[in-house]
């Protein structure tokens, strides 16, 4: 997004119609004495945050447990289907 240089005064004198363009997504650079002192941008609601590990860890808690063998039996046989996919393995050096 370009920003537009409009002074303080500006701004002051005309801010029903710069919060329309704002409103709308244009954004402003405000400058006082020709300087940069604020930006002016659309509001953007902020990505949640990240809960705390300590509720994550409480949360994997109440999991039911691995059944290894299960899990060992449906991976052998999707490599039937789909072939090896060891990680490690480097599928070039064949």
């Amino acid at each position: 997004m370009k920003l537009k240089a409009i002074g303080q005064r500006e701004l002051r004198n005309d801010n029903a119609e710069i919060m329309r363009r704002v409103e709308a997504g244009e954004g402003f650079v405000v400058t006082r004495n020709n300087k940069p002192v604020a930006q002016l941008l659309p509001y953007r609601p902020e990505a949640p945050s990240r809960p705390p590990l300590r509720d994550v860890q409480v949360l994997f808690g109440t999991l039911p447990p691995v059944d290894a063998d299960r899990w060992e039996a449906d991976r052998n046989a999707a490599d039937e289907v789909f072939g090896a996919d060891d990680p490690l393995e480097d599928p070039w050096q064949r």
